[in-house]
Protein backbone atom coordinates (compact mmCIF):
# COMPACT_ATOMS: atom_id res chain seq x y z
CA UNK A 1 0.00 0.00 0.00
CA UNK A 2 0.83 3.33 -0.59
CA UNK A 3 1.11 5.49 2.54
CA UNK A 4 0.81 9.31 3.27
CA UNK A 5 4.64 10.41 2.32
CA UNK A 6 4.69 9.34 -1.39
CA UNK A 7 1.12 10.46 -1.94
CA UNK A 8 2.26 13.92 -0.56
CA UNK A 9 6.03 13.79 -1.46
CA UNK A 10 4.77 12.90 -5.44
CA UNK A 11 2.63 16.14 -4.94
CA UNK A 12 5.91 18.00 -3.76
CA UNK A 13 8.17 17.07 -6.12
CA UNK A 14 5.99 19.17 -8.71
CA UNK A 15 7.00 22.70 -6.68
CA UNK A 16 10.67 21.45 -4.85
CA UNK A 17 13.22 19.57 -4.86
CA UNK A 18 12.78 17.06 -2.28
CA UNK A 19 14.65 14.55 -0.65
CA UNK A 20 13.28 11.77 1.32
CA UNK A 21 15.55 10.22 3.99
CA UNK A 22 14.94 6.75 4.75
CA UNK A 23 15.93 4.48 8.28
CA UNK A 24 19.01 3.64 8.11
CA UNK A 25 20.32 0.02 6.28
CA UNK A 26 23.49 -1.46 7.66
CA UNK A 27 26.12 -3.49 5.27
CA UNK A 28 29.94 -3.29 4.50
CA UNK A 29 32.14 -0.31 4.03
CA UNK A 30 32.17 3.48 4.25
CA UNK A 31 28.54 4.93 5.54
CA UNK A 32 27.00 6.52 2.33
CA UNK A 33 23.38 7.29 0.74
CA UNK A 34 21.94 5.04 -1.40
CA UNK A 35 20.05 7.08 -3.63
CA UNK A 36 17.45 6.60 -5.76
CA UNK A 37 14.82 8.61 -8.01
CA UNK A 38 11.39 7.68 -7.65
CA UNK A 39 8.99 7.93 -10.99
CA UNK A 40 7.59 11.43 -9.27
CA UNK A 41 10.72 12.92 -9.29
CA UNK A 42 11.08 12.44 -5.49
CA UNK A 43 15.09 11.46 -4.35
CA UNK A 44 14.89 8.34 -1.97
CA UNK A 45 18.78 8.02 0.08
CA UNK A 46 19.09 5.33 2.36
CA UNK A 47 22.01 6.02 4.78
CA UNK A 48 24.03 2.78 4.49
CA UNK A 49 26.54 2.29 7.21
CA UNK A 50 28.32 -0.23 8.69
CA UNK A 51 27.77 -2.42 11.51
CA UNK A 52 30.63 -1.23 13.48
CA UNK A 53 29.73 2.61 13.00
CA UNK A 54 28.16 5.20 15.57
CA UNK A 55 25.01 4.77 13.03
CA UNK A 56 23.28 8.00 14.45
CA UNK A 57 26.52 10.11 14.10
CA UNK A 58 26.69 8.91 10.19
CA UNK A 59 23.41 9.79 9.88
CA UNK A 60 23.92 12.85 10.58
CA UNK A 61 27.18 13.50 8.74
CA UNK A 62 25.25 12.08 5.73
CA UNK A 63 22.74 15.03 5.85
CA UNK A 64 24.52 17.55 6.90
CA UNK A 65 26.92 16.99 3.91
CA UNK A 66 23.66 16.46 1.79
CA UNK A 67 22.14 20.19 3.09
CA UNK A 68 25.17 21.42 2.34
CA UNK A 69 25.19 21.02 -1.43
CA UNK A 70 21.42 22.48 -1.32
CA UNK A 71 20.50 25.70 -3.10
CA UNK A 72 20.22 27.97 0.47
CA UNK A 73 16.59 28.79 0.82
CA UNK A 74 13.98 28.26 0.94
CA UNK A 75 14.66 24.95 2.93
CA UNK A 76 11.97 22.81 4.32
CA UNK A 77 12.69 20.26 6.93
CA UNK A 78 10.19 17.89 7.05
CA UNK A 79 9.25 15.35 9.90
CA UNK A 80 6.84 12.30 9.89
CA UNK A 81 8.39 11.08 12.75
CA UNK A 82 10.11 13.52 16.07
CA UNK A 83 12.90 10.27 16.02
CA UNK A 84 14.64 12.10 13.32
CA UNK A 85 15.12 15.08 15.32
CA UNK A 86 18.15 12.65 17.22
CA UNK A 87 20.76 13.87 13.78
CA UNK A 88 18.68 16.67 12.13
CA UNK A 89 17.87 19.23 15.45
CA UNK A 90 21.25 20.86 14.70
CA UNK A 91 20.61 22.32 10.76
CA UNK A 92 19.22 25.43 9.95
CA UNK A 93 15.93 25.93 7.48
CA UNK A 94 13.55 28.26 6.48
CA UNK A 95 10.37 25.85 7.57
CA UNK A 96 9.85 23.21 10.03
CA UNK A 97 6.87 20.78 9.38
CA UNK A 98 5.50 17.68 11.51
CA UNK A 99 3.37 15.96 9.74
CA UNK A 100 1.70 13.33 12.23
CA UNK A 101 1.84 9.82 10.75
CA UNK A 102 0.98 7.49 13.74
CA UNK A 103 1.26 7.56 17.99
CA UNK A 104 4.60 5.76 18.83
CA UNK A 105 2.18 2.27 20.04
CA UNK A 106 1.39 2.10 16.33
CA UNK A 107 4.73 2.47 15.42
CA UNK A 108 6.50 0.20 17.91
CA UNK A 109 9.36 2.51 19.15
CA UNK A 110 10.41 3.67 22.99
CA UNK A 111 7.45 5.36 23.97
CA UNK A 112 8.43 8.10 26.49
CA UNK A 113 11.77 8.66 23.78
CA UNK A 114 9.05 9.30 21.25
CA UNK A 115 7.13 11.50 23.74
CA UNK A 116 10.40 13.33 24.85
CA UNK A 117 11.21 14.26 20.58
CA UNK A 118 7.47 15.01 19.80
CA UNK A 119 7.19 17.85 22.80
CA UNK A 120 10.47 19.16 21.50
CA UNK A 121 9.43 18.84 17.33
CA UNK A 122 6.34 20.62 18.77
CA UNK A 123 8.24 23.20 20.29
CA UNK A 124 10.27 24.31 16.97
CA UNK A 125 8.18 23.51 14.43
CA UNK A 126 6.27 26.54 12.33
CA UNK A 127 3.57 24.32 11.26
CA UNK A 128 1.94 20.51 12.44
CA UNK A 129 -0.27 18.38 9.65
CA UNK A 130 -1.85 15.23 11.07
CA UNK A 131 -4.24 13.12 8.94
CA UNK A 132 -6.54 12.39 12.36
CA UNK A 133 -8.77 14.94 13.65
CA UNK A 134 -8.32 12.94 17.23
CA UNK A 135 -4.70 13.87 16.50
CA UNK A 136 -5.38 17.64 15.78
CA UNK A 137 -7.64 17.91 18.67
CA UNK A 138 -4.71 16.59 21.29
CA UNK A 139 -1.89 18.48 19.51
CA UNK A 140 -4.04 21.76 19.43
CA UNK A 141 -3.22 22.05 23.26
CA UNK A 142 0.77 22.07 22.42
CA UNK A 143 0.99 24.32 19.29
CA UNK A 144 -1.29 27.13 17.68
CA UNK A 145 -0.71 26.27 13.86
CA UNK A 146 -2.18 22.55 13.70
CA UNK A 147 -3.93 21.71 10.73
CA UNK A 148 -6.62 18.53 9.72
CA UNK A 149 -5.24 17.63 6.45
CA UNK A 150 -6.73 14.37 5.27
CA UNK A 151 -3.84 11.43 3.46
CA UNK A 152 -5.08 12.04 -0.65
CA UNK A 153 -5.72 9.84 -2.04
CA UNK A 154 -4.80 9.03 -5.77
CA UNK A 155 -8.41 8.52 -6.88
CA UNK A 156 -7.79 7.73 -10.16
CA UNK A 157 -5.60 5.27 -10.22
CA UNK A 158 -8.41 3.30 -7.86
CA UNK A 159 -10.98 4.36 -10.06
CA UNK A 160 -9.61 2.03 -12.11
CA UNK A 161 -11.06 -0.81 -10.19
CA UNK A 162 -14.54 0.35 -10.86
CA UNK A 163 -14.65 -0.79 -14.60
CA UNK A 164 -13.49 -4.16 -15.54
CA UNK A 165 -10.13 -5.56 -14.60
CA UNK A 166 -8.99 -9.17 -15.41
CA UNK A 167 -9.21 -11.37 -12.32
CA UNK A 168 -5.35 -11.81 -10.79
CA UNK A 169 -4.28 -15.52 -11.08
CA UNK A 170 -4.18 -16.11 -7.31
CA UNK A 171 -7.92 -14.44 -6.89
CA UNK A 172 -9.59 -15.98 -9.77
CA UNK A 173 -10.39 -19.24 -8.51
CA UNK A 174 -11.92 -18.04 -5.09
CA UNK A 175 -15.64 -17.47 -5.49
CA UNK A 176 -17.76 -15.02 -5.04
CA UNK A 177 -19.08 -13.07 -2.83
CA UNK A 178 -15.69 -11.73 -2.22
CA UNK A 179 -15.08 -9.05 1.19
CA UNK A 180 -11.67 -7.61 0.76
CA UNK A 181 -9.20 -5.92 3.23
CA UNK A 182 -5.80 -4.13 1.81
CA UNK A 183 -3.26 -2.80 4.54
CA UNK A 184 -0.87 -4.06 6.82
CA UNK A 185 -1.97 -7.12 8.53
CA UNK A 186 -0.48 -6.79 12.32
CA UNK A 187 -1.67 -6.02 15.77
CA UNK A 188 -4.23 -3.33 15.06
CA UNK A 189 -6.30 -6.09 12.87
CA UNK A 190 -8.59 -7.93 15.11
CA UNK A 191 -8.16 -11.86 14.40
CA UNK A 192 -11.00 -13.22 16.37
CA UNK A 193 -13.44 -10.99 14.32
CA UNK A 194 -12.04 -12.32 11.12
CA UNK A 195 -12.27 -15.84 12.43
CA UNK A 196 -15.80 -15.45 13.57
CA UNK A 197 -17.31 -13.20 10.60
CA UNK A 198 -15.53 -16.31 8.30
CA UNK A 199 -17.78 -18.78 10.43
CA UNK A 200 -20.96 -17.25 10.02
CA UNK A 201 -20.96 -16.41 6.85
CA UNK A 202 -19.48 -19.30 5.32
CA UNK A 203 -20.87 -18.39 1.69
CA UNK A 204 -18.35 -14.92 1.93
CA UNK A 205 -15.13 -15.15 1.11
CA UNK A 206 -12.41 -12.65 2.90
CA UNK A 207 -9.53 -11.58 0.85
CA UNK A 208 -6.95 -10.48 3.10
CA UNK A 209 -4.06 -8.60 1.02
CA UNK A 210 -1.14 -6.80 2.60
CA UNK A 211 2.31 -7.84 4.69
CA UNK A 212 2.19 -9.09 7.72
CA UNK A 213 3.96 -7.05 10.49
CA UNK A 214 4.20 -7.10 14.44
CA UNK A 215 0.76 -9.11 13.93
CA UNK A 216 -0.64 -11.43 17.54
CA UNK A 217 1.37 -14.44 18.90
CA UNK A 218 -1.93 -16.12 17.62
CA UNK A 219 -1.50 -18.11 14.03
CA UNK A 220 -3.68 -16.34 11.45
CA UNK A 221 -7.04 -17.78 11.48
CA UNK A 222 -7.44 -20.52 8.33
CA UNK A 223 -10.95 -21.06 6.87
CA UNK A 224 -12.17 -22.39 3.66
CA UNK A 225 -13.12 -18.95 3.27
CA UNK A 226 -10.26 -17.08 4.79
CA UNK A 227 -7.70 -15.76 1.77
CA UNK A 228 -4.07 -14.43 3.13
CA UNK A 229 -2.53 -13.35 -0.34
CA UNK A 230 0.04 -11.51 0.92
CA UNK A 231 1.70 -8.38 -0.35
CA UNK A 232 1.08 -6.50 -3.36
CA UNK A 233 2.17 -3.97 -5.63
CA UNK A 234 0.40 -0.14 -5.46
CA UNK A 235 0.03 -0.87 -9.57
CA UNK A 236 -1.73 -4.38 -8.83
CA UNK A 237 -3.93 -3.56 -6.12
CA UNK A 238 -7.17 -1.94 -8.40
CA UNK A 239 -6.98 -5.58 -9.89
CA UNK A 240 -7.92 -7.20 -7.21
CA UNK A 241 -10.47 -4.69 -5.88
CA UNK A 242 -12.10 -4.67 -9.11
CA UNK A 243 -13.02 -8.19 -8.37
CA UNK A 244 -14.40 -7.79 -4.72
CA UNK A 245 -18.05 -7.14 -3.76
CA UNK A 246 -17.32 -5.20 -0.59
CA UNK A 247 -14.19 -3.98 1.96
CA UNK A 248 -13.97 -4.27 5.10
CA UNK A 249 -11.74 -3.13 7.91
CA UNK A 250 -11.73 -5.42 10.56
CA UNK A 251 -9.44 -2.95 12.95
CA UNK A 252 -9.44 -4.39 16.75
CA UNK A 253 -9.82 -1.15 19.28
CA UNK A 254 -7.06 -0.72 21.09
CA UNK A 255 -4.11 1.48 22.08
CA UNK A 256 -2.70 0.44 18.89
CA UNK A 257 -5.85 1.89 16.62
CA UNK A 258 -6.92 4.50 19.08
CA UNK A 259 -5.46 7.51 16.24
CA UNK A 260 -5.36 4.83 13.56
CA UNK A 261 -5.07 6.90 10.05
CA UNK A 262 -7.82 6.16 7.58
CA UNK A 263 -6.69 6.47 4.51
CA UNK A 264 -6.62 3.15 3.30
CA UNK A 265 -10.39 3.58 3.84
CA UNK A 266 -10.71 6.06 0.93
CA UNK A 267 -8.55 3.95 -1.45
CA UNK A 268 -11.33 1.55 -0.99
CA UNK A 269 -13.91 4.06 -1.65
CA UNK A 270 -12.27 5.07 -4.51
CA UNK A 271 -12.62 1.62 -6.34
CA UNK A 272 -16.28 1.88 -5.52
CA UNK A 273 -16.76 -0.50 -3.00
CA UNK A 274 -18.82 -0.03 0.37
CA UNK A 275 -16.97 -0.73 3.10
CA UNK A 276 -17.56 -1.77 6.62
CA UNK A 277 -15.42 -0.90 9.51
CA UNK A 278 -15.57 -1.06 13.26
CA UNK A 279 -15.74 2.06 15.49
CA UNK A 280 -12.01 3.39 14.96
CA UNK A 281 -12.65 6.89 16.17
CA UNK A 282 -11.13 8.96 13.33
CA UNK A 283 -13.16 6.65 10.63
CA UNK A 284 -16.24 6.82 12.82
CA UNK A 285 -16.20 10.93 12.50
CA UNK A 286 -14.64 11.69 8.93
CA UNK A 287 -16.64 8.57 7.33
CA UNK A 288 -18.98 6.73 9.22
CA UNK A 289 -21.08 10.05 10.46
CA UNK A 290 -21.59 10.99 6.60
CA UNK A 291 -22.98 8.13 5.85
CA UNK A 292 -19.89 6.98 3.27
CA UNK A 293 -19.13 3.93 5.43
CA UNK A 294 -20.66 1.48 8.02
CA UNK A 295 -19.72 0.96 11.60
CA UNK A 296 -19.80 -2.24 13.09
CA UNK A 297 -18.98 -4.35 16.20
CA UNK A 298 -18.49 -7.98 16.73
CA UNK A 299 -22.49 -8.29 17.25
CA UNK A 300 -23.77 -6.31 14.60
CA UNK A 301 -20.54 -7.13 11.65
CA UNK A 302 -22.68 -10.58 10.64
CA UNK A 303 -25.77 -8.47 9.35
CA UNK A 304 -23.76 -5.33 7.95
CA UNK A 305 -21.47 -7.09 5.52
CA UNK A 306 -24.79 -9.04 4.37
CA UNK A 307 -26.37 -5.39 3.56
CA UNK A 308 -23.24 -4.48 1.89
CA UNK A 309 -23.20 -6.92 -0.30
CA UNK A 310 -26.78 -5.78 -1.56
CA UNK A 311 -28.08 -2.78 -3.62
CA UNK A 312 -26.42 0.61 -3.22
CA UNK A 313 -27.99 3.03 -1.40
CA UNK A 314 -29.60 5.92 -3.38
CA UNK A 315 -26.85 9.22 -3.64
CA UNK A 316 -24.36 6.75 -1.92
CA UNK A 317 -21.93 6.91 -5.01
CA UNK A 318 -22.40 10.37 -5.57
CA UNK A 319 -21.29 11.64 -1.67
CA UNK A 320 -18.67 9.26 -1.71
CA UNK A 321 -17.31 11.16 -5.33
CA UNK A 322 -17.67 14.09 -3.22
CA UNK A 323 -15.70 13.24 -0.35
CA UNK A 324 -12.90 11.57 -3.00
CA UNK A 325 -13.14 15.21 -4.74
CA UNK A 326 -12.38 17.15 -1.49
CA UNK A 327 -9.45 14.66 -0.45
CA UNK A 328 -7.31 14.14 -3.30
CA UNK A 329 -3.65 14.04 -3.46
CA UNK A 330 -4.03 17.22 -5.48
CA UNK A 331 -6.05 18.92 -3.25
CA UNK A 332 -4.54 18.03 -0.17
CA UNK A 333 -1.12 19.08 -1.28
CA UNK A 334 -2.49 22.55 -2.51
CA UNK A 335 -4.34 23.06 0.50
CA UNK A 336 -0.42 22.25 2.58
CA UNK A 337 1.12 24.08 0.34
CA UNK A 338 -0.51 27.34 1.22
CA UNK A 339 -0.09 27.07 4.60
CA UNK A 340 3.70 26.76 3.51
CA UNK A 341 3.78 29.72 1.62
CA UNK A 342 1.95 31.81 4.04
CA UNK A 343 4.88 30.39 6.53
CA UNK A 344 7.46 31.52 3.67
CA UNK A 345 6.60 34.90 2.99
CA UNK A 346 8.84 36.59 4.83
CA UNK A 347 11.84 34.72 3.95
CA UNK A 348 11.34 34.67 0.19
CA UNK A 349 11.24 38.55 0.95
Amino acid sequence: MRQRPQNLLAEAARDYRVYFVEEPEVAQGPPHFRVKTAQSGVTVLTPVCDATCDVLREQRLLVEELQSLLDPSPLVHWYFTPMALDFSRHLPCDLRIYDIMQEPLALGVDQAKFAELEAELLACSHLVFAEGQIQVAAKARSHRHVHWVPGGVDTSHFARARSRIEDPSDQAEIPAPRVGFGGVIDDRIDLDLIASSAKALPSIHFVMIGPIARTHPDPLPQAPNIHWLGRKTYDELPGYMANWQAAWMPFALNDATRAVRPSETLELLAAGLRVTSTAVADLVETYGKKGLVSIADAQTIVPTLKTMLGIQPEGWRQAVDKELARQSRKETWDAMHHLMQAQLKPVQG
